[in-house]
């Protein structure tokens, strides 16, 4: 089940860039998230130009790979927005619209999950983190469902569910791992603050959802998948057309040379 978990009993590279990455984006939603809370259009617009800035600045350190995985995962992710939020209503932010920083706020958030995925805590200590996270997961989702709380949470402990298969099944535990980390904070300072809230009952199936809901992460693991089996397939289709685009222009300067002479 964990065979793809990093392996035991190996030491692992230390990356300030890593840590770095991960420390500045969760001060940046702290931050950010603060600001919005009773802020205007225009300031959302205005961190919204900053977030791109910040998001571009950092994708100057990763390869090619990363950087296309970060642009799939902020398309992907900014069409999601639109169609729960907007279309769907399963949550709101304070406009009933898609705050400007919120995509490339995606990208930073996905960049943080690959930065700690990779980072030498987490590859050593990968197991005891899953077990950290699937405890305090489990116990939230639970407690979402246990009739205690007000606001019931069935989405969160199905999501919850998918999580795991995620987790046990998928290609990238340790992005999945970090990715519950920041979706966490961000998830619960947003939600206290008021920047976006979470419907009661969410519209497709009637089910009863947490503000927010408990496995939220299993969300982004979604995103890592399109984003990780999207980055190759288009990097590749992005040169062989680049490489017919130069022929092209090869072949074309010779008969224009001609024609002039």
């Amino acid at each position: 089940m964990l065979r793809y978990f990093p392996e035991i009993n190996i030491t692992y590279t230390h990356r300030k860039r890593d840590y770095l990455i991960a420390v500045f984006t969760f001060v940046c939603v702290a931050i950010s998230l603060n600001m919005d809370a009773n802020g205007s259009i225009e300031k959302q617009n205005l961190m919204g130009i900053i977030a791109w800035v910040f998001l571009i600045g950092l994708l100057f350190g990763e390869n090619k790979d990363i950087r296309m995985q970060v642009a799939i995962a902020v398309a992907f992710a900014t069409v999601g927005e639109h169609f729960a939020s907007i279309y769907m209503g399963g949550y709101s932010y304070r406009f009933e619209n898609v705050p400007a920083y919120v995509p490339p706020g995606h990208g930073m958030v996905y960049l943080t999950a690959i930065a700690l995925a990779r980072s030498g805590f987490f590859l050593k200590y990968a197991r005891k983190i899953a077990i950290f996270v699937v405890f305090v997961c489990g116990t939230w989702s639970i407690w979402g469902i246990s009739g205690y709380p007000e606001q019931g949470d069935a989405v969160g402990a199905l999501l919850f569910c998918v999580f795991l298969v995620y987790l046990l099944k998928g290609p990238s535990p340790m992005v999945y791992l970090a990715a519950f980390f920041i979706t966490t904070w961000l998830e619960l300072i947003g939600t206290a603050v008021g920047t976006w809230k979470w419907v009661t009952i969410e519209p497709i199936f009637g089910l009863s959802q947490g503000n927010p809901p408990s496995g939220v992460a299993a969300w982004y693991c979604l995103v890592d998948a399109v984003a990780i089996s999207g980055a190759a397939p288009l990097l590749n289709w992005l040169k062989k057309n680049g490489e017919w685009l130069t022929q092209k222009s090869r072949r074309e300067i010779p008969q224009e040379t001609t024609e002039n002479e």
